[in-house]
């Protein structure tokens, strides 16, 4: 990274993404690319035609790789006008992607029901980074849960066990959850004994405390909850 080490309260801010993408054009994934990921894409969004929205894109190549997989209608949105203006050009022959300026507390472009499948991969945990961290938390994951059809699924990746990130889920909508771990170095290949691992749901208390005896203290993974919408909001 050219720009040094911010404080990590940046991460929340438009303005820290605005600088860094000016300044840092090659592409960059947060904590996994897509093929390490296929596996559970494939289980959770299994068909290619199914709309899917992808919050806090940045400049990963990730949207992209879905394409080339077979996906047909991947939605991309972010809060960096410089960024989002870079990934229009780079991308305005390709129909199948698009590129939206959006703040993700407030998508009201979208309607309700529009998404068969979000993806968020690091844009929860920037905003827990940033000011008035939880009220925004909440209003990310409310609007989330309104542009999801019923049973549509919410995949979030991110280094938050569930001690810190399965209340907030569970206080925002309602959501049935399911958690899946990668290890955070893994290869770009998929053996048949990591797909497995992957693809298997990590047993999962309300309280989240199942996953430390599944997987020891501090385990070398980031955690990816499958969060499908429920009926009804909570009040």
């Amino acid at each position: 990274m050219t720009l040094g080490t911010p404080s990590t309260q940046a991460y929340g801010e438009p303005w820290y993404w605005d600088n860094r993408y000016a300044h840092e054009s090659a592409p960059f994934d947060w904590y996994q690319k897509y093929p390490a990921l296929t596996p559970l894409i494939h289980l959770y969004v299994p068909h290619r035609h199914q709309r899917i929205l992808v919050v806090g894109c940045g400049n990963s190549v990730f949207s992209e790789d879905m394409v080339n997989d077979g996906y047909e209608d991947v939605v991309n949105v972010d809060i960096s006008s410089v960024v989002i203006e870079a990934m229009q050009t780079k991308y305005s022959n390709c129909q199948q992607l698009k590129y939206i300026k959006l703040d993700v507390r407030d998508m009201n472009p979208f309607q309700a029901g529009s998404f068969d499948a979000v993806i968020d991969k690091g844009t929860l945990d920037s905003i827990l980074c940033g000011n008035n961290s939880r009220q925004n938390a909440t209003q990310m994951l409310e609007e989330i849960w309104r542009v999801l059809k019923d049973k549509g699924v919410y995949i979030l990746i991110t280094y938050g066990a569930p001690v810190y990130r399965l209340g907030l889920l569970k206080e925002s909508c309602m959501w049935s959850i399911k958690l899946h771990v990668i290890a955070k170095f893994g290869s770009e290949g998929s053996s048949e004994q990591s797909v497995r691992e992957l693809t298997n749901p990590v047993p999962l208390e309300e309280s989240g405390s199942s996953v430390e005896d599944a997987l020891g203290k501090n385990p070398d993974v980031h955690y990816i909850y499958v969060c499908t919408k429920e009926a009804k909001a909570k009040e």
